[in-house]
Formats: C-alpha cells, sequence, structure tokens
C-alpha cells in the first residue's frame, strides 16, 4: 500500500478539519497515510521538550512516504507546509497541492511560483482531489 504524508497548516479546528478530510479522500483511494497532528506520537502540545522529536518523526515520515498531499489554503501558504514541499521535492516524492480559496495570489498563478512550480498536480476541490488520486492508483 503506498504512503501519503498529509501536509497543511494545523493550528485551528478548520485547518485540521480540511487537513483530515485530505487524508479520508487520500485512505479511501488506496493510501496508508499519516496526518501529522493525529499521527505524531511526541504528543499533540508542541514544547520545548519535544520540538526537535516532531521535526525527526516528521521528516522521517515524509522520507517514508510515496506521496505528499498538501493544504495550501489561504492568502500564503503555511511555512511549516512549504518547508515540508520543499523537503519532499529534493527527496523525488510526488508532491499535490490542494488550494480550494478563490483568491489567486498572483495574475498567472495560483500559489507562490516556487511552491506551484515543485507540484505534479495542483487540484482545486476536493473532489478534483478524489478523481486525481483514484486516476492515479
Amino acid at each position: 500500500m503506498p504512503n501519503a504524508y498529509i501536509a497543511g497548516p494545523l493550528f485551528n479546528e478548520g485547518e485540521r478539519w480540511f487537513d483530515e478530510q485530505i487524508e479520508q479522500i487520500a485512505a479511501a483511494a488506496g493510501y496508508s497515510t499519516f496526518l501529522p497532528h493525529r499521527d505524531g506520537t511526541e504528543g499533540k502540545i508542541k514544547s520545548e521538550a519535544n520540538i526537535r522529536a516532531i521535526f525527526a518523526e516528521d521528516t522521517a515520515a515524509i522520507d517514508r512516504c510515496d506521496i505528499v498531499i498538501a493544504n495550501l489554503n489561504g492568502i500564503t501558504t503555511d511555512d511549516g507546509t512549504a518547508w515540508e514541499l520543499g523537503y519532499a521535492f529534493a527527496k523525488g516524492k510526488h508532491l499535490v497541492g490542494v488550494y480550494t480559496d478563490w483568491r489567486l495570489q498572483f495574475k498567472f498563478q495560483v500559489v507562490n511560483l516556487m511552491i506551484e512550480s515543485s507540484l505534479n498536480k495542483l487540484v482545486r476541490s476536493l473532489d478534483e482531489l478524489r478523481d486525481y488520486l483514484q486516476d492515479k492508483a
């Protein structure tokens, strides 16, 4: 079973809920998933004592994955998500961005050009993500 790392902001209930919708779609398409705020073993609350462990755990999960699916919604992409995508790109992972926000950041691109250019696929809805992952499986 292929592995999917679900990247995205997780600082409020709405962000976590949307990341969980992405995870459910990936799981339904046949992926084993890693959702950092759900699957992290270093505790749910970040503290001075566990910051390095969380970093190590998340980078190891990206190393193990076949695909990274990232929630890119918002005026700007979450900085941690941007880092995860850059790291995954350097590792040669398949990258999918999910951007359902109708606000465009730039005239000829949906999100930051470095992020958008690194993606294998940018989808604009959860339905489009579902179709893409089912076709890829």
